[in-house]
């Protein structure tokens, strides 16, 4: 009688020492499955910017006039007479441009939920 029970024994134990199918291939990283369901973790994306370029105008385009007064000369003792008539000279500024930079934003930084991924390839955990 006293085989029969170390045999049952031996059989026991070996059956404890020997891996299931639950952990077999990883090992020390099974963990039971959590209550809640799927793990998530949180993620920030930072915001985004980039550079813009602009035409801006420095100064406006101007005319400018100019006066030119009328010349006189004396011909003769009692008499003026006018040599060159009065005239207004017109000058044209062209506007002045220059390029400018500033810095926009694109997207704001945003926060999401991402799932966890799992920590062993075999069994999943």
């Amino acid at each position: 009688m006293s085989r029969v029970i170390a045999a049952a024994f031996a059989t026991a134990l070996a059956a404890a020492v020997i891996p299931t199918a639950a952990s077999a291939g990883c090992y020390s990283c099974y963990q039971p499955q959590p209550c809640c369901g799927q793990q998530y973790v949180q993620q920030v994306v930072p915001a985004e910017y980039r550079t813009v370029q602009e035409t801006v105008m420095v100064s406006p385009g101007r005319v400018t006039a100019y006066r030119t007064p009328a010349r006189y000369r004396t011909v003769m003792v009692p008499k003026t007479v006018m040599v060159s008539p009065g005239r207004v000279h017109y000058q044209r500024t062209a506007p002045r441009y220059a390029v400018q930079q500033r810095v926009e934003m694109v997207a704001p930084a945003r926060a999401y939920y991402a799932p966890v991924a799992p920590r062993c390839a075999t069994c999943g955990y």
